[in-house]
């Protein structure tokens, strides 16, 4: 019988959430016999951060992108990926990211191919002129669109005419528990991008407004987006005295030992597409607490079950939440291990199944 043929595009599979989930589903697929999975690299860096599989067929670009000819180096990059893929002749194509979608369908536009698209952002995401005109042309072309959330696809199918939207969520990576299961201690936990929409700010002043003897925040993630967050947030520390309960740790690469030695996990994101970090926290049996932003949270988190869910800005009842699991380690140990149940749909065998049948149908 012959094998079908998948080709996932992505620009670079360097550090970010939807190169791991393409990561992630790479194995799946490549774990599956009646399948020959190929990916292509296409962007300006097409570098690898995450493993893949050894039996995944890579395509690389033997050109080196040149931002002073941007416009020529763009039109090469277009050729290159659609050469490349009449190469494969796949059965289906996976892409990734909001911004490079439109790239992939410009590039296969009038291909025999079947084109998968998905938006790994969320969904009330504001773009530029040109980028909105694009999608809203190319986006009704792909053969079917996957979203990440139930508001994802209300959204979707207000602004895309194209009839196959699926929802399938991020396959969650676990964290596994080692033989000698660490001691929880004092910690709330934050993970995430040192950016804006994150208000690790205003996070920081609620904690040390509560100040709760023995606890420490602990905030992982460096800066992005060029907002040079790290500084300003460090100062505000050293105003609100909070150096020895407040801590920033930057960006580090082992960040399970954190969600294995905390207690809470919190996350007052005011925009999400799908916060992994949320699923990796209630893998690691850890209370959430997260304000209910317009996709992501609500999808993982039961209210009053597996986790809380608070009215965005609401840091009132934030606080409120907070203050109830801190007081009260029966209640977060009971909230966490729901959590830990609950998360299995996420699993990496639920997901890319969803994914498998709805890109590769019979």
């Amino acid at each position: 019988m012959r094998k079908k043929k998948l080709c996932l595009v992505i620009p670079s599979m360097g550090v970010g959430g939807m190169e791991r989930v393409m990561s992630e589903l790479a194995y799946y697929f490549c774990n599956k016999d009646d399948l020959e999975v190929h990916m292509v690299l296409y962007g300006k860096d097409p570098v690898f951060f995450y493993q893949v599989p050894e039996n995944l067929k890579i395509h690389l670009p033997t050109s080196v992108f040149n931002d002073r000819l941007r416009f020529i180096c763009t039109i090469i990059r277009l050729s290159y990926l659609r050469k490349e893929v009449r190469r494969i002749k796949p059965d289906s194509v996976l892409s990734f990211g909001e911004y490079w979608n439109s790239f992939v369908l410009l590039a296969l536009m009038a291909s025999p191919y079947q084109v998968y698209i998905s938006d790994r952002c969320s969904p009330e995401k504001k773009f530029k002129l040109l980028q909105s005109l694009l999608r809203k042309w190319l986006y009704p072309r792909a053969k079917g669109i996957i979203a990440q959330t139930y508001t994802a696809k209300r959204i979707y199918d207000k602004h895309f005419n194209n009839g196959n939207i699926s929802v399938i969520g991020n396959p969650i990576r676990f964290v596994t528990f080692d033989n000698i299961s660490k001691k929880r201690e004092k910690i709330v936990l934050s993970i995430g991008r040192l950016i804006n929409s994150k208000n690790h700010d205003k996070l920081i002043e609620l904690f040390c407004d509560i100040n709760r003897r023995g606890w420490k925040l602990i905030i992982v993630g460096g800066d992005a987006l060029k907002q040079k967050n790290m500084v300003r947030l460090n100062e505000l520390i050293a105003r609100l005295n909070a150096g020895n309960s407040v801590f920033l740790m930057g960006k580090i690469n082992d960040i399970d030992r954190f969600y294995l030695e905390s207690s809470i996990y919190v996350s007052t994101s005011y925009s999400e597409g799908f916060p992994n970090v949320i699923g990796e926290a209630m893998s690691a049996a850890l209370p959430v607490v997260a304000f209910d932003c317009v996709a992501g949270p609500s999808e993982m988190i039961t209210d009053g079950e597996d986790g809380f869910l608070i009215k965005v800005n609401d840091y009132s009842s934030f606080r409120e939440r907070l203050e109830q699991l801190m007081d009260d380690k029966m209640l977060r140990e009971k909230i966490g291990a729901k959590a830990k149940e609950s998360i299995n749909k996420f699993s990496i065998g639920e997901i890319g199944e969803q994914f498998y049948k709805f890109i590769l149908p019979e």
